[in-house]
């Protein structure tokens, strides 16, 4: 009479047998204390990690003088590309010097939205004139359909007149808006 066949390993003949799939790194939002973006970018950029801090023209005014500084388009914040299929890429990043932690429920590590990083990358590319704006819920979602800022998606801004596109990181609930008078849009 033949043995019962024990199936204590299965999990991991299944796994063997299974295809492959790949897991690809996701955009995080990572939260940094104050004015340490550019710091904790640095420190993850210099090991390896693809990171991305938007910066904006600002012109700050003193009592003598003025000067054009760049600034975070979206302060306290850096974004990482990363795979978070074990907690060694999520601990490392979270022992940089200035990182206070993932953005997400309960600081968990909440995957941004890849179209929404892929609008702010197309922005920072481009070098157009952008500021920060507050956050919106609600508006009718457009995409840019020709220009240089084609494929951009956001939501349109009527202000005198005069077109604007906010452009929103829903996980971190910041936005900016930048001016698309002479662009065409179509609703998406």
């Amino acid at each position: 009479m033949a043995e019962p066949h024990t199936f204590s390993n299965f999990g991991a003949a299944a796994a063997a047998l299974a295809p492959q799939r790949m897991v690809q790194p996701a955009w995080y939002a990572v939260q940094t204390r104050p004015r340490h973006e550019q710091a904790v970018a640095t420190q993850l950029d210099r090991e390896g990690i693809e990171v991305l801090l938007p910066m904006m023209l600002e012109t700050r005014r003193w009592s003598d003088r003025r000067k054009v500084i760049q600034v975070p388009a979206f302060p306290n914040y850096v974004f990482v590309k990363i795979l978070l299929n074990s907690n060694e890429q999520k601990v490392f990043v979270l022992r940089r010097i200035g990182v206070v932690g993932f953005v997400g429920p309960n600081r968990d590590a909440c995957p941004i939205d890849p179209s929404q990083m892929e609008s702010v990358r197309t922005l920072m590319s481009t070098k157009t004139n952008f500021a920060p704006h507050p956050y919106l819920a609600v508006g009718q979602r457009v995409r840019i359909r020709s220009g240089a800022l084609k494929g951009l998606e956001g939501i349109l801004l009527r202000v005198a007149d005069d077109d604007h596109l906010v452009l929103s990181v829903d996980l971190i609930n910041k936005s900016v808006v930048v001016r698309i008078k002479g662009y065409e849009v179509e609703v998406v």
